[in-house]
């Protein structure tokens, strides 16, 4: 096994760059990729979250540079945060080798992006839309290809990208080298890799430290609208150092944080949308701890080197089992236990079936403290408190305050019990919140959605309103003005709202096409995202318009 990047063999300046970067030794999944990549044959990479895979390929592809008229190496992105955080580490790493680099995505005016190809690139990071976009303007030639990566391969999959991956890996040479990255490896990802790519090397990384048996494993049955109050009453009585809340979308991220602040518990959202030097910020405080919780999303989370997380809480489960395991392998590491608290709705039912599966481990259900073990819980914290202040006896103030109350006739116990009233004042500002009982309904027999898929057959279930409401608990019915006679397919209508309302695909439930319009049911939490980018949403250059359903 390679023990330093000297041996590696790779070029000066990229080891110049190394070097001032403070790196001494690859990761097990650089020390695997690198040598391979070196030697042009196609790889697949599996390794879990924050293990440097980033630097896996760019090493080689800018270690095979040379300058040249059109890209030489394309790099495929599922969001605009990675794709943005994959070009800073090219331009990082490449400091010396004066190379030209562009991210390209959604969101941002086509002039500034179709002016830097014309001027010439050399490497291009982007998201699949906006790839597409640019092949069908005629100003992104990928004739020059030597190297494409596909990186998070699996969340291109869940965002409802992988068509349109297919169709830029058709527009590259034959005989490119393709890597593959992925955290986990869906039959989906399998047969794309079968289909592109030729007698791939693959490099599988397990984290030794990752067991489930170090991880105490519960979940919390409560209705989708009431979560937020769950989490504030486990917060009340678990014995909580440091917290990290995976949530759907980076627009939650923001919302449960704030929310978690205003109910006294200090947190704050790490998302793609703050600069590196924020995100740092914000993990200096954590590990400083002067913050308790982080709310991440799964994209946000990768890469975050943090050990020592006593909880981790799914605040929705994940659309992929095995990225459960990677959620919870962040708690319970070296030698320590952790907790993983999934908060399960009705409908999740059905994900944590799968995830049992997969851990081989029954996850335990246990019920959510009552008004009563909260007041029991803060009542105890209190007497705790006292004792350690008695033990210290560095009172000579009070104990001189509580002396003259009793010579103006009051009684010690009655003083004592006033004090106790007076430091539990601040109760009164943190009501215990109101949770509603879930009642344990059986799942629909003979139902066809399984984990991670939708109904895509155009023919809907007969019983389901046209109308605004829809079967599901916490989704909204849209309605989309184009249909079978337009030929728009489930994948347009997911790969594009997941791309631009910025929502993981998986979280889109039923989707029904008829002649000349469809339907789709949205998260009523991300509703507003969706009819906020209408104007964005297109098939090929027809664009198509989402609005709530009457």
């Amino acid at each position: 096994m390679t023990t330093d990047f000297s041996s590696l063999n790779l070029r000066d300046e990229i080891m110049q760059a190394i070097t001032e970067l403070g790196y001494a030794e690859p990761t097990p999944i650089q020390a695997g990729m690198i040598p391979l990549m070196l030697t042009g044959v196609d790889v697949i990479g599996q390794a879990q979250t924050g293990t440097g895979k980033t630097a896996a390929f760019a090493l080689p592809i800018l270690n095979n540079f040379a300058k040249q008229k059109n890209p030489q190496a394309l790099i495929l992105a599922p969001t605009r945060e990675l794709a943005l955080q994959v070009a800073d580490s090219m331009n990082e790493y490449g400091k010396h080798l004066h190379l030209r680099v562009l991210a390209v995505y959604g969101g941002q005016p086509y002039g500034p992006q179709i002016n830097s190809l014309q001027r010439g690139v050399d490497i291009v990071v982007g998201t699949p839309g906006r790839l597409i976009d640019l092949l069908e303007r005629k100003v992104l030639f990928l004739n020059g290809v030597k190297t494409v990566v596909l990186d998070e391969a699996d969340e291109m999959l869940n965002m409802g990208f992988i068509e349109d991956v297919e169709m830029i890996l058709d527009a590259t040479p034959e005989d490119r080298q393709t890597a593959l990255f992925s955290a986990t490896m869906p039959p989906r990802i399998r047969k794309l890799a079968e289909r592109f790519m030729r007698d791939p090397q693959s490099v599988i990384i397990k984290r030794d430290t990752l067991t489930a048996a170090a991880i105490e494993q519960r979940y919390y049955f409560v209705h989708e609208s009431h979560k937020t109050n769950a989490l504030t009453r486990l917060f009340e009585v678990e014995p909580i150092h440091s917290a990290l809340i995976f949530t759907r979308t980076r627009a939650e991220t923001s919302t449960l944080a704030n929310e978690l602040v205003v109910r006294g518990i200090p947190a704050e959202a790490i998302s793609g949308d703050l600069d590196q030097q924020a995100r740092e910020r914000v993990l200096g405080r954590f590990r400083a701890n002067q913050l308790k919780v982080l709310v991440a999303t799964d994209v946000a989370a990768r890469g975050l080197d943090i050990d020592d997380i006593s909880h981790v809480f799914n605040y929705h489960l994940p659309d992929d089992a095995e990225v459960y395991i990677h959620r919870i392998g962040r708690t319970g590491r070296a030698g320590k236990t952790g907790v993983a608290i999934t908060l399960l709705s009705p409908k999740e039912k059905r994900r944590l079936r799968e995830v049992e599966a997969l851990t081989k481990q029954p996850v335990k259900q246990s019920e959510l403290p009552t008004t009563e073990d909260i007041a029991k819980h803060r009542e105890s914290q209190v007497v705790e408190k006292l004792k350690v202040w008695l033990g210290r006896g560095r009172f000579k103030r009070e104990l001189e305050m509580v002396q003259e109350l009793v010579e103006a006739g009051h009684d010690p116990l009655d003083i004592a019990a006033a004090a106790l009233k007076l430091s539990r004042g601040d109760e009164r500002q943190r009501p215990i919140a109101e949770i509603a009982e879930v009642k344990d309904v059986r799942m629909e027999r003979g139902r066809k959605e399984r984990f991670g898929r939708r109904d895509e057959s155009g023919r809907g279930d007969k019983m389901r309103s046209r109308g605004s409401r829809t079967h599901e608990e916490g989704m909204i019915r849209c309605k989309i003005n184009k249909g079978k006679a337009h030929n728009i397919r489930p994948n347009d209508i997911v790969g594009q709202i997941a791309f631009h309302a910025n929502i993981p695909g998986y979280t889109i439930g039923k989707i029904r096409i008829e002649e000349k319009v469809s339907f789709v049911d949205i998260p009523e939490e991300a509703l507003d995202q969706v009819l906020k980018h209408s104007g964005n949403y297109k098939i090929g250059k027809e664009k198509f318009s989402v609005v709530k359903a009457h």
